[in-house]
């Protein structure tokens, strides 16, 4: 079933091209920040940390708090995302001294495990760090995944960890198709399936139950 959404999605919408960063420590950056807010609003906080030249993990940890709260006040909650990305930074340094290579060279379980007691840093974030930067197949599921399992129906649960389960289980073990259906879901989700969706021009709508409930309803 799932291969199947992905062929249609795919079709529709096209390669993604996702994560947009020009370096891996960048998307890192991102993920942290795009948390409750629009990733418009992250790229103009992620310019403010360029022009600055302070994309790189230690320099940007060297920063006084009050100018990286200024630098990414753009991207909202600025203080409460100040304070997570200076956590998972301390972490990185001082466990890795910075180094991604150093830190993807962990075992997968065990590294899911040590980000996640990071301060700030949630399943999401978490399983975004380790499928777009790490290269690792991890499937990574937002609110718009939870939306869609919903109302296609794929799988009827509200728990992180078992609809990760099953995209992962159902799914070919390919970390470059989890970033594409990821990428997929989200411009579902933005364009056609949102709380008030437009179920007539979805590209699923065929296999819907929610869009067959609708357009039911309609007539």
């Amino acid at each position: 079933m799932l291969l199947k959404i992905y062929n249609q999605l795919l079709e529709h919408f096209g390669h993604q091209h996702w994560w947009p960063a020009e370096t891996e420590f960048e998307i890192i950056v991102g993920a942290i920040l795009t948390q409750q807010t629009t990733w418009k609003n992250v790229e103009k906080a992620i310019k403010n940390l360029k022009d600055n030249n302070l994309l790189e993990p230690k320099k940007l940890f060297k920063l006084p708090i009050s100018r990286l709260e200024k630098l990414i006040r753009p991207c909202g909650f600025f203080k409460i995302k100040t304070k997570r990305l200076r956590s998972f930074l301390k972490y990185f340094i001082e466990n890795y001294d910075g180094n991604l290579k150093r830190m993807f060279k962990t075992s997968l379980n065990e590294l899911r495990k040590n980000l996640l007691s990071v301060h700030g840093i949630g399943r999401e974030t978490c399983d975004s760090i380790l499928l777009y930067v790490g290269e690792k197949p991890v499937f990574v599921v937002d609110a718009y995944t939870f939306r869609l399992c919903e109302r296609y129906p794929i799988i009827k649960s509200k728990d992180y960890e078992e609809v990760k389960e099953f995209f992962e289980k159902d799914l070919p073990k390919d970390e470059n198709l989890f970033k594409e259906f990821h990428a997929l879901i989200v411009e579902l989700g933005k364009n056609y399936c949102k709380i008030k969706p437009k179920c007539v021009d979805c590209p699923l709508k065929e296999g819907c139950e929610y869009a067959n409930r609708v357009n039911n309803l309609s007539h």
